[in-house]
């Protein structure tokens, strides 16, 4: 099935309950996206990531009602791009009580995940630096104001052994879109379409070049279960 039938077939299939609940947000399902895309983003070259026009204001209740029916039909889109790593990225643990708008990611909704060797990201600003292995995920969907739900690119960190590149870290970012296909990657397929993610990161180089999500958002931190 192509990532068009797709994506209508998951608007399609939001329920009745959840179709009040967009009503009640502000968002209703079916509208146009403005620029006429399917990620609902603005074309022009990748400086930044390209922003949503329009973007809804979503309660987060509603984007996690929106974000459960649809991250199954996003995550069998991004599985398309053949990385085995992400394949189960849904089982991965999960930093965030429910998907927030990203300014930085082009208005988007987010939801921030790691595989087992990065969970030490839930310390947050505590964290220090994240071993090789470790691999950072920012799954999107894209909801505007004129009524348009959409998934949308998936965001990608992995910390690549000593010497991959300096510049980024040793983080390779890529960019995955919702049919699969690789928008980009560093050292690596259209390297220069996500190289703005490295001068972004590099801001918190004293970080281990990592942002972390909002305060009202975060899961309790790792060592606060101990």
């Amino acid at each position: 099935m192509a990532s068009g039938q797709r994506s209508a077939t998951t608007v399609a299939a939001l329920s009745a309950v959840l179709l009040v609940l967009l009503v009640v947000a502000g968002v209703t399902v079916g509208g146009r996206v403005a620029s006429g895309q399917q990620d609902g983003t603005a074309p022009g070259k990748p400086k930044t990531h390209f922003k949503v026009e329009r973007p809804a204001d979503m309660f987060p209740n509603t984007a996690e009602t929106v974000y459960q029916n649809i991250r199954a039909e996003m995550a069998a889109g991004y599985v398309l791009a053949r990385m085995p790593e992400l394949r189960n990225y849904l089982s991965w643990r999960r930093f965030n009580k429910a998907p927030y708008r990203s300014a930085t990611h082009g208005a988007r909704y987010v939801n921030n995940y790691a595989n087992r060797i990065g969970e030490g990201y839930g310390a947050f600003e505590a964290v220090g630096r994240l071993p090789g292995g470790t691999i950072l995920v920012k799954d999107s969907f894209t909801a505007t104001a004129d009524g348009g739900i959409y998934p949308g690119p998936m965001f990608v960190m992995e910390k690549m052994a000593a010497g991959f590149n300096p510049e980024s870290g040793n983080w390779r970012y890529s960019m995955i879109m919702p049919d699969g296909s690789l928008f980009g990657e560093t050292n690596g397929v259209n390297s220069r379409s996500v190289a703005f993610c490295i001068g972004c990161h590099a801001t918190r180089a004293d970080t281990d070049h990592l942002f972390f999500l909002p305060q009202e958002y975060r899961q309790m931190p790792l060592d606060a279960k101990q």
